[in-house]
């Protein structure tokens, strides 16, 4: 065998690293090494994409680990070993070490460190090597106590079983011959031999400043002598096998090298790759899982049609269980079924589906799904294809507010070491390592912000070295001098390494056997573990992924209920008529602010052209309004009012294309036609569309010829199945999952039915779905009051900490109230109601809690406004009335003597008030003036701000919130400003010449007639700037 290295360590020890383990595989290739160990300390994170790399480059991997323990030598400090599995075993050992390191403590706060006691169970069917950088410690307590060393080998001697071997790890480098004398009469003291090992911490020797600037930003600290720096040469790189002959050849110890190389050819563990291994459902009801999902199906189908199944849906469920259980799925079904359940159980209000799964009748009668696939035409076999042999894939919609509910069920049902949240990693993508780098750098904030201002907005991910070609800006910083230029080439090298471990969104992995010996684990929040390997990894390891994802509109729907509930009104969504006509009319009129996946101003102007009669209709736009199939919304719109002909390619696919007038849209359409046309069942036709839609040419053209060779047997014309066939695979690739466009359409319609006949719950769950965002709040009170929801400020003695419903009307919540610490909040609910006046509640409020600022706020917003209505006279004596409180203390005599006597003053305005609230809230409770303009602005065909895109003109009526003036280049005056109404702000450039126009007129909180013109921004084409040609302020009496 070749050269073996058996010390590396890559990125995955993070921030200590800049070695990808792909390219230490590459590295060590070319360097002349058979087999290398990749050693990262404690974790093992890395293992299974180096497994990976070395196979693809054909060198031998080695699983190993550098692990930190304390007991070796003493009980002070913490020492290395470095451990490399021999075999199968050794490498679960490897993964149950780093495990139980791992679990110590949550979110790596600290360095987690066993002792040697505790882990000596999983010291078997290892190599077991001492690092070389021990000897510094070894040889200081040599100087105290001279059989140190010999102590330290006979402890780990003791503990490693005899399945493992232990090796001496020796370095050959300057200054070690001292050491290597020692190492080998320590070895020969106790029959043991040498190893080389090199410490591997970057691939060359200029590396070494990477690795520094890593740990810069691990450490918080800066660099000194950048450009001195970046100059060293390091020693821990990655030597090419001649320089390793020649230095251990220099020191006598060939045989280190030799022993090197024995290590690699014992060490022979694999990692094996398979599809996903269900886990045993586990139930003692019916003796198979067969039985007791059969059961469950056919029993919950029974409910959903009170007893009295149909036909067609006792065949459907006949055919889908029989699918399921020889393709081997029915403990899927049943764990999924299972969680589910809980979540009903427990009011956990679940959505009607995602994905394919709502194609399946017996997610239906498990309810896992609220979708009938029959009443819609779905097919399932989009969702579970016999013809391939593919786990179902069931997505599960959770509110994001009670998500953490579900994730502690499953853990709890399945256990410590079998369920687990997946792991995911934040990277050193372009700005945050360009971020990263100007810190430890030295460079203050403004200079940082310099550089990162200079990367240009982009849709999606940009690198740096496509910012570097796209930007002059930054090619001028870059190359302003050497230290720009060592800065940036820094930043380059180190982009996309991890800089933190997270959790993945949504992914849970659960398992009969043992995650700590199949990806390892670590501590996670909740008490819940996290895999040691993210979800592309845990997939290919065989483990069962199910993601239970947190949707927010979930939680609206499930606070709506709730405030409903609390009214007493109690509504099931799944009870909802969908073709409610006031609910469709929202539709129609793109109302749908807040409506899910309906609230982008494009979709509203497509539904106000569509003007959708039909729930069917409102699913075709939410499939239609994507990239791709967006450019037949003209044909759909234009073929339903019957300005364009509906065609069809061949009148048998009248059944399959009319609902969406003779528009494909949906993937199932494919799927459909090819069955109709072509003879192919539906599980062929469904690996038609995959082939389609993943543009593989040489599937395509076969899949041509068995479609025309179909097409003809059936009877049709060879010119027409061509024809066809084209058609289809020219839509495939843009073709909806029309399944999950229906589920998705039912909460959107949910949503919007409850935005017309419950304004009152539906505003007031928004409100608290919004708390922290005070332009979303002032946005949804503006909207509540348009549709005729009074709203209240807040009220000291009725107001809870969220927002609430008073009689109809929407009370604000404390929350809301800028300034109020948690414990202050926390007892002004606790304390003892009635609140007779502020003085009354300043007594009741503990001393330490009292802050005459957080009382001003309280005034402000209105809290008091019910015990006292001015606001004025409060907020002149609230200071001394606060501080007289504090000094008196529980003396009321000494209170009645300090107590501030109220004085008259004018009572304030409502715009007055309304300022106040913003002052302390960041919005107003009172009547919004914008509304009272609706009409003036319908006169003058305004539109609403956010429904304006690039290069348009128009009129808009908006709220001048601030305003900013400043001079250009030339000395010109001109202004930044900032208009507001029910769809939010916006930012205007007043440009000179209109500056000088309208300046004089421009008062803060007046509304506003506006000219408006919009242009892509040049700085960022994807955004649009607005410009204002003209503003006139509203004369209510026109």
């Amino acid at each position: 065998m070749g050269t073996v290295s058996l010390q590396n360590l890559s990125s995955f020890t993070l921030l200590e690293s800049p070695t990808k383990v792909k390219d230490l595989a590459e590295n060590a290739k070319k360097k002349g090494y058979s087999a290398l160990a990749l050693t990262d300390v404690n974790i093992t994170y890395g293992l299974v994409n180096f497994y990976k790399a070395a196979k693809e480059t054909g060198i031998k991997p080695l699983l190993g680990m550098q692990l930190r323990i304390n007991g070796l030598i003493d009980q002070a400090n913490k020492y290395d070993l470095i451990v490399i599995a021999k075999d199968d075993q050794g490498y679960k050992n490897i993964l149950r070490l780093s495990s139980a390191v791992n679990l110590l403590t949550e979110n790596g706060e600290k360095e987690n460190v066993l002792e040697l006691e505790e882990l000596k169970k999983y010291l078997g069917h290892l190599v077991i090597i001492t690092p070389s950088n021990l000897h510094s410690e070894l040889k200081m307590l040599q100087t105290n106590n001279p059989n140190m060393g010999a102590n330290y080998v006979r402890t780990l001697k003791d503990a490693v079983p005899t399945s493992s071997s232990i090796y001496l790890g020796v370095y050959a480098d300057q200054g070690q011959q001292e050491y290597i004398n020692y190492l080998r009469s320590l070895a020969t003291q106790f029959e043991l031999s040498l190893a080389a090992v090199e410490d591997g911490q970057y691939l060359n020797r200029n590396e070494q400043f990477l690795r520094r600037t890593l740990q810069a930003i691990k450490s918080n600290t800066h660099l000194e002598n950048v450009e001195q720096l970046a100059k060293q040469a390091g020693s821990h790189y990655l030597r090419t096998s001649e320089e390793l002959q020649v230095n251990y050849r220099k020191f006598g110890i060939e045989d280190a090298l030799e022993n090197a190389e024995k290590i690699g050819q014992l060490c022979n563990a694999k990692i094996t790759f398979q599809d996903p291994q269900l886990p045993k459902f586990k139930q003692n009801k019916f003796p198979t899982s067969k039985e007791y999902l059969h059961s469950l199906a056919q029993n919950g189908l029974a409910k959903r049609f009170k007893g009295r199944i149909p036909e067609r849906y006792q065949k459907r469920l006949d055919y889908e269980l029989k699918v399921i259980n020889e393709m081997g799925f029915d403990d899927y079904f049943l764990i999924v079924w299972d969680v589910m359940n809980f979540a009903h159980s427990v009011h956990i209000t679940t959505g009607p589906g995602r994905g394919s799964a709502a194609g399946s009748l017996v997610s239906y009668a498990l309810r896992i799904t609220e979708v009938d696939p029959l009443e819609y035409n779905l097919l399932f076999e989009r969702f579970l294809n016999p013809a391939r042999q593919q786990m179902p894939d069931i997505d599960l919609d959770i509110p994001d507010n009670r998500r953490d509910e579900v994730i502690k069920y499953m853990f709890e049902k399945y256990g410590m070491n079998h369920a687990a949240q997946i792991l995911t990693f934040g990277t050193l993508a372009a700005k945050q390592v360009l971020k990263d780098v100007c810190r430890v750098f030295g460079l203050n904030k403004v200079e940082t912000y310099r550089w990162l201002d200079a990367i240009p907005h982009a849709k999606g991910k940009i690198t740096l070295a496509e910012a570097y070609q796209k930007s002059k800006e930054l090619q001028l910083l870059v190359n302003t001098n050497t230290f720009s230029k060592i800065l940036f080439a820094t930043a380059e090298h180190l982009e996309n390494l991890p800089r933190h471990y997270s959790i993945h969104a949504a992914g849970l992995v659960i398992t009969d056997d043992s995650l700590a010996e199949i990806v390892g684990l670590q501590a996670g929040p909740l008490g819940i573990p996290v895999t040691q390997q993210t979800k592309l990894n845990v997939e290919s390891l065989g483990l069962l992924k199910i993601d239970f994802l947190g949707l927010r509109n979930l939680t609206i729907l499930g606070n709506i209920i709730a405030a409903l509930k609390s009214e007493g009104v109690e509504i099931d969504p799944n009870q909802i008529p969908l073709n409610d006509q006031e609910t469709l009319a929202l539709f129609q009129r793109g109302d749908t602010d807040a409506v899910f996946q309906f609230e982008s101003d494009g979709i509203k102007r497509v539904l106000e052209q569509l003007h959708p009669d039909s729930f069917e209709d409102i699913v075709a736009v939410n499939a239609l309004y994507r990239p791709g199939p967006m450019n037949n919304i003209g044909h759909f719109i234009n073929r339903k009012h019957g300005k364009e002909r509906v065609q069809y390619p061949d009148p048998s696919l009248k059944k399959i294309l009319g609902p969406t007038y003779g528009v494909l849209v949906y993937q199932e359409q494919v799927m459909q036609t090819a069955q109709v046309l072509a003879g192919f069942s539906l599980g062929e036709a469904d690996l038609l569309r995959r082939a389609m839609s993943k543009k593989n040419a040489d599937v395509i053209q076969k899949e041509r010829e068995k479609f025309i060779q179909g097409a003809v047997k059936l009877g049709r014309r060879k010119e027409v199945a061509e024809q066809v066939y084209d058609y289809i695979a020219q839509f495939a690739n843009y073709g909806f999952n029309r399944s999950h466009a229906v589920a998705y359409s039912k909460i959107a319609f949910w949503l919007a039915y409850f935005k017309v006949h419950y304004p009152g719950a539906f505003y007031l769950s928004l409100l608290n779905s919004n708390i922290g965002n005070r332009n979303k709040i002032a946005q949804y009170l503006m909207q509540a009051q348009e549709a005729g929801i009074k709203t209240l400020p807040p009220d000291i003695e009725n107001s809870q900490a969220d927002f609430s419903l008073e009689n109809g009307k929407i009370l604000v919540g404390l929350k809301a109230i800028r300034g109020l610490r948690s414990d202050l909040l926390k007892q002004i609910l606790e304390i003892k109601r009635p609140i007779k006046s502020m003085t009354d509640f300043l007594w009741k409020i503990d001393n330490n809690l009292l802050s005459a600022d957080a009382i001003a706020n309280l005034i402000k917003a209105g809290a008091f406004d019910r015990l006292a209505p001015n606001r004025n006279e409060l907020l002149k004596i609230n200071k001394d009335l606060v501080e007289s409180v504090k000094m008196a203390g529980s003396n009321l005599s000494l209170f009645e003597t300090l107590e501030p006597k109220i004085e008259e003053e004018k009572m304030p305005t409502a715009a007055e008030k309304s300022a106040m609230e913003v002052e302390a809230m960041g919005f107003s409770t009172g009547i919004n003036p914008i509304i009272a303009v609706q009409k003036y602005a319908r006169k003058y065909n305004a539109k609403r701000l956010q429904a304006f895109e690039s290069n348009e003109q128009g009129i808009a009526v908006g709220k001048l919130m601030r305003i900013k003036q400043i001079t250009t280049k030339k000395g010109d005056n001109m202004a930044f400003a900032v208009f507001s109404d029910s769809s939010g702000d916006k930012d205007f450039t007043i440009f000179p010449q209109v500056w000088e126009k309208v300046e004089e007129n421009l008062k803060i909180g007046d509304i506003y007639l506006l000219q408006v013109k919009t242009q892509s921004d040049r700085f960022s084409p994807t955004k649009t700037q607005f410009l204002l040609s003209n503003a006139r302020k509203v004369n209510f009496k026109d």
